[in-house]
């Protein structure tokens, strides 16, 4: 489904900038076709342009206006952004050339997108925005933007995130996929709806958390609270791999313990979890050779991207028994291809062993009321002139990188996280 609305800009000055703020107009609000998308002209003499990529709520965006992060209810910003004079484009449409995403980005000064639905904003798509000056990510992530690239495009093109807006969101989901695996949760649940009564046929891989050494991978605002949540199911030991140890304080309120080799942190771990990243040197980086390393029949969550597992390499150890179960909702690419090996790879020939689910752990309602929030905040940053992000939602400005989150780069950055 495309669902594209627009405003169609009037006599707009070409070296306009959304850092200029528009004086709304009094006279407003005449319907037009554009394309075949939905139009609202609007006249000012001043006016930027928005471009949304959200993916579409259809009949369940109306049932629930709390779903801030579709087509249909834009973030709860169309309206604030016309009362200025700018334009705002919405779609879901974002694959290939002749994409409503594609077409539209070409003289867009801002782009919004969702990890949810992202918009894919590569060095090939940047080079022909000409107009852009930042991207900002609905929610935490910016991975499907090329970063390099932004850096070098248009004198450094500005790429934020809502910081901390869905952490609690993803850390509650991991908990929950980390109990679905464990206590084979799905399996037991299709035997029920399927008319059917075995026990024997669940339980027989069925396990408890508690004395289970749990390990993540990267400890920052979300891994960190998946340990303290962890906390009360009296795991074996908490473990944790991070280039960055947490304060000493810190670890003895939680009760964890860093190791210093990834290697030797999975060969431990009755369960992983992957809260990273993900940049050049996390993406593919739990393949067959690393999988290997893991602690035979153990589980591994990601709720991270999915591009940080190689999804065959997944696939084949659980039917091999090397994972006894996977879980998580990122895939890539999103949305998942009808085929993709991770929707249906199973447990050994038992079944089960699989958690997988479409990208819904940072978008909640409640996420989704703060990372459209955040993303207001940072628009009225931009569009003020005043640029006064908050530092923790800098992911590159003014041709460098902001923070070493992802990864060491030629750029040095101002490693604000």
């Amino acid at each position: 489904m495309v669902f594209a609305r627009s405003v169609a800009r009037l006599a707009r000055p070409a070296g306009s900038l959304l850092s200029q703020r528009a004086v709304p107009q009094t006279s407003r609000g005449v319907f037009s076709q554009l394309g075949g998308a939905r139009g609202l002209t609007a006249s000012s003499s001043r006016q930027g342009k928005v471009l949304l990529c959200l993916y579409d709520g259809k009949e369940h965006a109306e049932m629930e206006p709390k779903l801030l992060g579709t087509t249909e209810n834009e973030l709860g910003i169309r309206k604030w952004i016309e009362d200025q004079g700018h334009t705002l484009v919405t779609t879901s449409d974002k694959e290939g050339e002749n994409s409503v995403f594609e077409k539209e980005l070409v003289d867009a000064e801002v782009i919004i997108t969702t990890p949810f639905h992202p918009g894919y904003i590569t060095a090939e798509r940047l080079a022909k925005a000409k107009n852009l000056k930042i991207c900002i990510t609905a929610g935490i992530g910016s991975d499907h933007v090329d970063l390099n690239a932004a850096n070098t495009t248009n004198g450094g093109i500005t790429v934020a995130e809502v910081t901390g807006s869905n952490v609690v969101s993803v850390a509650e989901h991991v908990i929950m996929t980390m109990l679905v695996l464990v206590r084979n949760f799905v399996p037991a649940h299709e035997q029920i709806a399927a008319g059917k009564w075995d026990v024997a046929a669940v339980a027989k891989n069925e396990y408890d958390l508690e004395g289970k050494t749990v390990g993540t991978v990267a400890v920052g605002r979300i891994g960190e609270r998946v340990l303290r949540r962890l906390k009360a199911f009296d795991c074996k030991e908490l473990l944790y791999f991070d280039y960055q140890p947490l304060k000493p304080e810190i670890e003895k309120e939680i009760g964890c313990r860093r190791v210093d080799k990834l290697e030797d942190m999975l060969a431990q771990c009755d369960v992983v979890t992957i809260n990273c990243p993900l940049h050049e040197k996390t993406r593919g980086l739990f393949n067959k050779e690393l999988i290997d390393k893991m602690k035979p029949g153990s589980w591994l969550v990601n709720t991270a991207r999915g591009a940080i597992v190689v999804k065959e390499d997944v696939a084949a150890a659980l039917k091999s028994g090397q994972l006894r179960g996977y879980g998580g909702d990122v895939w890539f690419p999103q949305p998942a291809p009808a085929d993709h090996p991770l929707r249906t790879a199973s447990y050994k020939n038992w079944g089960g062993g699989n958690a997988m689910v479409p990208h819904m752990s940072g978008t909640s309602l409640d996420a989704q009321k703060r990372y459209a929030a955040g993303t207001k905040a940072i628009l009225e940053s931009y569009f003020s002139g005043k640029h006064d992000y908050r530092p923790e939602d800098l992911i590159v400005i003014g041709g460098d990188y902001a923070t070493k989150a992802y990864g060491e780069r030629a750029h040095g950055g101002n490693n604000k996280k």
